[in-house]
């Protein structure tokens, strides 16, 4: 660890367990029309909150790309609350919806749209897990530990790798985990992966819009760890143009029908419908997918449509273990690693058992 790492560390620490007079810090967390998470600050009561007890808040949209200068109020309505693992105690991060001044969800309020799938859908019990990779970068762009000039070796010894020269960064992978663990996210595990600086943490199985508020606050505590070790966190698809693997988003789902004996009827079910809307999927995918989905790198074509067992080469992948027993789950393979966890969640709700009333 850097030497101003150690001493922010110490730093905090000395402040950590002061008293704050009855009173807690909420951090307030919003996805803006980039899909980055942004965030401020505000003081509280000490108390035990729920999502409805939070006050009501407000942002400049104008500087966010999410309201015109001349009527840039956008509101936050909070909608989840975790423990913050940077405060220590009773403070907390306030996941929150945007919502404009006439009572409208804001144009990137996707969590609108995806929750009522969810609430409208809510019998078949949908469990997502994501995948989320992502390419921590130096500040000057390019990927931590490549040669300045050059490229490193191909790839091969650096998936779940271990060692000087195979992976970079662990420090910042290990502090997101546990961070993750503090805030009540359900991380269910992390690695390398096969691009060397690339790196995947897994959040699921999560119920309904659970899985896009877990992966949000799993998405802010990352770029917020990553800030703190001078590295950027980039989720672009295809960091680096070349015979690299891209980036994605892997989707996995699996509804009640899907999880017990004879499920795999509803998976093969669920899969001719996803393969009906292939391009309707492609367009809320990810921004730049087309240059991840070329049919290599462990990745399906972006123009064809595709499914198989133990297939990485496919849209859809089922597990060979599900296969096997004839029931679990499928993996959509297809989404980018920029996606919104919303619309990937909303939109194969949507598929397989139609649009909410």
């Amino acid at each position: 660890m850097a030497e101003s790492q150690v001493t922010y560390a110490g730093n905090l620490a000395k402040y950590t367990n002061l008293d704050q007079k009855g009173k807690i810090i909420a951090e307030y967390i919003w996805i803006d029309s980039e899909g980055n998470t942004r965030s401020k600050s505000r003081t509280l009561d000490e108390q035990e909150y729920k999502p409805e007890d939070l006050p009501v808040w407000n942002f400049d949209g104008s500087s966010t790309g999410q309201a015109p200068g001349d009527n840039s109020d956008v509101y936050l309505k909070p909608v989840a609350v975790f423990p913050d693992p940077f405060r220590l105690g009773k403070n907390i991060l306030v996941l929150s919806d945007c919502w404009n001044a006439d009572g409208t969800p804001n144009k990137y309020n996707y969590r609108h749209e995806a929750a009522k799938l969810m609430e409208a859908h809510a019998e078949h019990e949908p469990w997502f897990g994501l995948e989320q990779e992502y390419t921590l970068l130096d500040l000057n762009d390019r990927p931590y530990g490549w040669p300045k000039n050059g490229y490193p070796a191909p790839q091969g010894p650096y998936y779940c790798g271990v060692g000087a020269g195979k992976v970079v960064q662990r420090d910042i992978v290990e502090a997101h985990y546990r961070a993750c663990l503090y805030a009540g996210i359900k991380i269910s595990g992390t690695n390398a992966e096969v691009m060397p600086a690339q790196w995947e943490f897994q959040v699921g199985p999560c119920l309904g819009i659970e899985m896009g508020d877990h992966l949000w606050i799993g998405r802010f505590l990352l770029n917020r760890i990553a800030e703190e070790f001078g590295a950027k966190v980039s989720v672009h698809p295809k960091p680096i143009p070349g015979d690299w693997n891209g980036a994605g988003l892997h989707s996995n789902f699996s509804s009640k029908e899907m999880r017990v004996e004879g499920g795999m009827k509803a998976i093969e079910a669920a899969i001719e419908k996803l393969g009906k809307r292939h391009q309707e999927h492609i367009a809320v995918y990810g921004e730049d997918n087309e240059k991840r989905l070329t049919g290599r790198h462990e990745t399906g074509a972006i123009d064809q449509f595709s499914y198989g067992v133990a297939n990485r080469g496919a849209s859809i992948r089922i597990p060979r273990e599900c296969a096997a027993k004839g029931y679990g789950y499928f993996e959509d393979r297809r989404p980018a690693s920029n996606a919104d966890p919303y619309q990937i969640t909303g939109i194969i709700m949507e598929t397989i058992y139609g649009a909410a009333e």
